[in-house]
């Protein structure tokens, strides 16, 4: 009897003990209940290798803004804290960050993840923002919503105002908190864009990369711990948000920097925090092993100049004064462009322009295309440019041929 009791005794304590393991704390909690838990992940090699959790996905690249990697990247998902992002940015571009805001009732009643704020607390603007972007306060966001624009209705027409500025055209706001509404979406490609314009404000680069903080409640210090947990646990790491709702599952967007390459990795509608948090590892590894930069202008102007050589002379311009068209590829904003390592022996250049072209032609029209293709598929395309003017011929032009020839025949004439 004894031992039965035992074994059931040491079967309760291993149950406990693998529930507690296994526990998962949600985004959604006050900051001062947030613990850190951050796991290695094996490499990976090969994208077959990735076995995503995630609904959607999305890797993109800072400088070019292409897309290296994608899961339902365009479908329209529920996105939770990682609206913030958005809340922030309108906050920042649109308020003085050192003015005090006096917390109300509808901000100090919202309930899902806190800062821990009460009715007629005094906290700044600035160290709002903190609480709303390292502990994800759901009310923080409330009461810099309604500081910023007096409501959350009139906040989210800001929010929508942006996302239509910013060529956003699958996302629309409800709340600055992002708990679910079936009429508050994005998509993982339009988070990362969004993503990408607000990590070019120095104030919110600053705040997102911030592991600890100390904000000022009515005078009192609170510390404050950013819910990121690759942000200080992997290589690279300097932000972004991390989110979770019912609807919306767990959800981190993060911006990694290794050498010169610069990524967002957005991963939405993860089980559990430690699937969200293995699938931004298996990501991100996976960019970093299989892609590097290529110089594309060293690599076009290259092909283009053996092109000039071989064609130029080939170039008949119908009507013109002159077929002697002098050619130039358009300048090029960014000149470097990830490719996968293995397609890099095999990128092809392809140059398309007609052998007949029609006067006029003015310096710095478009007269063809160079297109830059890797693994049959094209990675850059280039204007060709005319770099001179060749004027259609005219009745001046046709009378003025007639007497250059007729005084040529006058002086040979015997």
């Amino acid at each position: 009897m004894k031992l039965i009791k035992h074994f059931f005794i040491i079967l309760m304590f291993l149950l406990v003990f693998l529930s507690i393991k296994n526990y998962s704390f949600s985004d959604d909690v006050d900051c001062d209940a947030f613990i850190n838990n951050s796991t290695e992940t094996s490499s990976v090699i090969n994208e077959t290798d990735l076995n995503l959790n995630s609904r959607s996905s999305i890797v993109l690249d800072r400088s070019s803004k292409k897309v290296l990697y994608g899961k339902n990247e365009n479908n329209r998902v529920k996105m939770a804290s990682t609206t913030k992002i958005m809340t922030s940015i309108i906050v920042i571009e649109n308020c003085d960050l050192n003015q005090t805001v006096i917390i109300s009732k509808n901000a100090a009643k919202t309930g899902g993840s806190r800062v821990g704020l009460k009715v007629n607390d005094k906290i700044t603007v600035h160290d709002l923002l903190y609480g709303l972007m390292l502990c994800s306060g759901n009310d923080a966001a409330v009461a810099l919503a309604e500081f910023c624009s007096g409501s959350i209705s009139n906040f989210s027409e800001l929010m929508n105002q942006k996302a239509k500025e910013l060529g956003l055209i699958n996302s629309h706001f409800e709340s600055p908190h992002g708990l679910d509404s079936d009429n508050h979406y994005t998509t993982a490609y339009e988070l990362a864009i969004l993503s990408d314009y607000a990590l070019k404000n120095e104030i919110f680069f600053n705040i997102v990369g911030t592991k600890n903080y100390q904000i000022t409640i009515n005078g009192f210090p609170k510390n404050l711990s950013n819910t990121n947990e690759l942000l200080g646990n992997f290589p690279g790491i300097y932000g972004i948000k991390t989110g979770f709702t019912n609807g919306a599952n767990r959800c981190i967007v993060t911006a990694c920097r290794r050498d010169k390459m610069d990524i967002i990795c957005v991963v939405l509608g993860c089980d559990t925090k430690n699937f969200r948090t293995q699938d931004s590892k298996k990501l991100i590894n996976y960019i970093f092993q299989n892609f590097e930069y290529i110089d594309i202008s060293k690599k076009a102007n290259e092909e283009f100049e053996i092109w000039k050589q071989n064609n130029s002379n080939n170039i008949y311009v119908y009507k013109g004064i002159s077929s002697n068209l002098k050619l130039k590829p358009s300048n090029m904003d960014n000149t470097f462009i990830p490719v996968k390592k293995k397609d890099i022996s095999n990128i092809n250049t392809y140059i398309n322009i007609s052998n007949n072209l029609r006067a006029p032609i003015y310096k710095n029209q478009v007269v063809g295309k160079l297109n830059i293709v890797s693994n049959n598929s094209s990675i850059f395309t280039l204007d060709i440019l005319s770099d001179s003017n060749i004027e259609k011929k005219n009745l001046k032009y046709y009378f003025y041929n007639i007497l250059k020839s007729y005084n040529k025949y006058l002086i040979f004439t015997p």
